[in-house]
């Protein structure tokens, strides 16, 4: 490991806005003590270095953001950027996916965000993609009635094969794009754009985006 990911590491343990897994016990009460209220939270998944978190808490500075990834040295950035923005909206959390439903409670979310997801594109790999059917249980169980939950991805493999699981799933998709930037959309949210969306934007890659909720 280099000294740069020793030092960032280091670092980390000493944001106020980061958690581990291991270090917050079950229950969503360590979110709820961090920030303050019993307000819902919106998660942004596989958040990298957090831009998309980021942008949302300067657009949304009432909501409770809480970016998750496995990658610390990842979120060493969206964190530290948080705290030299004073963004005291936004936390961090270093957990894989498959730990959520103990780490949250039931209807502590409102909303979720999937920005560019690895696609897994092996066929081997399907089980693990994180809007795969095991994974959307947890969502749903995390979910109050009626959140959302948004993709964003460049991979036609992916936003098709996800639909096909949510053929099967008990779901109202809200919206599909294709190229969402074919047209003008509204939505502010959309114009944030993370450095990994920037970089194929630049060769030419198309945007998709999905937004789908359960029915209960």
């Amino acid at each position: 490991m280099s000294r740069k990911k020793i030092k960032r590491f280091e670092e980390l343990e000493t944001f106020p806005n980061f958690f581990r897994y291991f270090n917050i016990g079950k229950g969503g009460g360590w979110a709820r003590e961090f920030f303050g209220d019993d307000k819902p939270v919106t998660l942004e998944l596989c958040c990298g270095k957090g831009d998309f978190t980021l942008g949302m808490a300067r657009i949304f500075p009432n909501r409770n953001l809480l970016a998750i990834d496995r990658k610390g040295d990842r979120i060493w950035s969206g964190a530290s950027r948080a705290i030299d923005q004073g963004l005291s909206n936004t936390a961090f959390l270093q957990t894989d996916i498959e730990l959520l439903g103990d780490l949250l409670d039931e209807g502590q979310v409102e909303e979720i965000w999937v920005t560019f997801p690895d696609p897994l594109p092996k066929r081997k790999q399907a089980k693990h993609r994180i809007l795969g059917p095991a994974f959307l249980q947890i969502y749903k169980k995390l979910l109050l009635p009626g959140g959302l939950i948004h993709l964003k991805t460049d991979s036609d493999d992916f936003i098709d094969s996800t639909l096909e699981v949510l053929q099967k799933e008990k779901v109202d998709i809200r919206l599909v794009k294709k190229d969402i930037y074919a047209e003008t959309m509204s939505d502010p949210l959309l114009d944030i754009k993370t450095d990994f969306e920037k970089k194929h934007l630049a060769i030419g890659r198309k945007i998709h985006y999905l937004v789908f909720s359960f029915k209960h």
